[in-house]
């Protein structure tokens, strides 16, 4: 099982806590890849705007960027939203 590296739960926790980017992180999460340009199409920001927030997914540990020529694509780290499930759960005395 994956665990979290120190302080990634509170960088996750910061990540989530913007509804736009727990938007994009949904949308990335439906898929199995998604690429830049989709999430770009998608949501009614700047592309800037839209890097900005995927930098900040990548840097929490929630999502993989792969690059293909000049496109990047995303995939969700199920393995990291589990681990962060189970400690969330813990913190708040669940099992």
């Amino acid at each position: 099982m994956t665990r979290l590296q120190p302080g990634q739960f509170d960088r996750i926790a910061k990540a989530l806590a913007d509804p736009r980017r727990f938007e994009m992180l949904s949308a990335i999460a439906a898929k199995d890849e998604l690429p830049c340009r989709t999430l770009v199409a998608r949501f009614p920001v700047a592309q800037a705007t839209v890097s900005h927030h995927l930098k900040e997914l990548v840097v929490a540990g929630l999502v993989d960027e792969r690059q293909e020529a000049q496109s990047k694509f995303f995939r969700a780290r199920r393995d990291v939203l589990e681990a962060y499930f189970t400690e969330l759960r813990g913190r708040l005395g669940g099992t």
